[in-house]
């Protein structure tokens, strides 16, 4: 446990940011076609219709863009999406395209109607986002050969190819880039009954004993979120070997999950630290984040990617112009008394 009494990310079970750890399960339990999906209804329908339209074409598909909390199923789509059409698919995220070269380079390196996946990509650079418009709208790359007077711009054509841009946060991506997305789709939270679906196909896939009673417990927790539910089921499977007969039940998912700190709505450790910082510490709110940050040893970017979205569903936490509150249901949760006085969010 860290200094500030938090726990650090890797030990952070219900995250749903990818880890380095995760990949072969997620690799192992990814859906690899738009009927193995579950969830997103609305999304998947409309890419069945978009994809088919332009496979009868023999055309690119309109450059998608995809936002929503981390581990809703964005990389997923980008594979299955691809697949779809048949066509190879590059992956990379914004952080990794520092120079306009490498972004070239991977433009160039594309086959006709092929897929460029760019997770985090609110994260490019301003000079890599400007060589990325003509890309996207005419195929085309505009480079400077040269410097000073005698500098040249040449045009190179590129194949027409698709990009697929994964974003956390959509109100950082500027207004020409979005602007050039064909198709715009924002993932929600899962409910409990698609958890469960998704939790009995991934313990199918992993051979792990489960009944319908824990895979329910194991969804409840899941935080609406896929990538978190087949972490637990990870999890409670290790216990279930261990401490139990090997099946995961309710009374062995329960046990489990309590161990790793994770309660009955999924919150862990580091969720009710945020919300008793603003209960008790600052009376409720309003509170500006970089001051919850600063109260629980987080930085204000990943309180607003990771933490909040979940609490914000929940109903625990509302985003005001003044700052953020906490709800009635927040105290009730952490067996806390509101505060004497004070008109607090319903």
């Amino acid at each position: 446990m860290s200094s500030q009494g938090q726990l650090p990310e890797i030990e952070r079970v219900v995250s749903g940011r990818r880890r380095e750890e995760d990949r072969p399960l997620d690799l192992s339990l990814r859906p690899r076609a738009l009927d193995e999906f579950v969830g997103q209804e609305q999304t998947v329908q409309r890419f069945r219709v978009f994809i088919e339209a332009a496979r009868q074409r023999g055309e690119a598909l309109d450059h998608v863009l995809l936002s929503g909390p981390p581990g809703l199923g964005k990389t997923t789509l980008a594979h299955i999406i691809a697949g779809e059409l048949g066509v190879g698919l590059r992956i990379t995220s914004g952080p990794a395209i520092e120079r306009p070269g490498d972004l070239a380079a991977l433009l160039t390196n594309l086959a006709d109607r092929d897929v460029l996946f760019i997770d985090e990509i609110h994260r490019l650079t301003h000079t890599v986002e400007e060589i990325l418009y003509p890309a996207m709208e005419d195929y085309a790359l505009d480079i400077i050969l040269g410097k000073g007077p005698s500098a040249k711009s040449i045009r190179l054509e590129l194949p027409r190819f698709t990009l697929i841009g994964a974003t956390t946060r959509t109100g950082l991506l500027t207004s020409p880039l979005r602007d050039r997305f064909g198709v715009v789709s924002r993932l929600d939270f899962y409910s409990e009954d698609q958890l469960e679906r998704i939790v009995v196909r991934a313990a199918r896939l992993l051979a792990v004993p489960l009944d319908a009673a824990g895979a329910l417990e194991i969804a409840r927790r899941g935080r609406g979120t896929p990538r978190v539910a087949n972490r637990l089921l990870k999890r409670v499977r290790d216990y279930a070997q261990v401490r139990a007969d090997g099946t995961v039940t309710r009374p062995v998912a329960d046990e489990a999950l309590r161990m790793l700190g994770v309660d009955d709505l999924g919150l862990d450790q580091v969720d009710r630290m945020i919300l008793r910082a603003v209960a008790e510490k600052f009376g409720g709110g309003p509170v500006g984040v970089e001051t919850i940050a600063a109260a629980v040893g987080e930085e204000p970017d990943t309180i607003e990617d990771v933490y909040e979205p979940y609490l914000m569903q929940l109903g625990f936490i509302q985003r005001t112009p003044r700052g953020r509150l906490v709800s009635p249901a927040a105290y009730r949760h952490l067996g806390l008394c509101p505060p004497e006085g004070r008109t607090l969010f319903a």
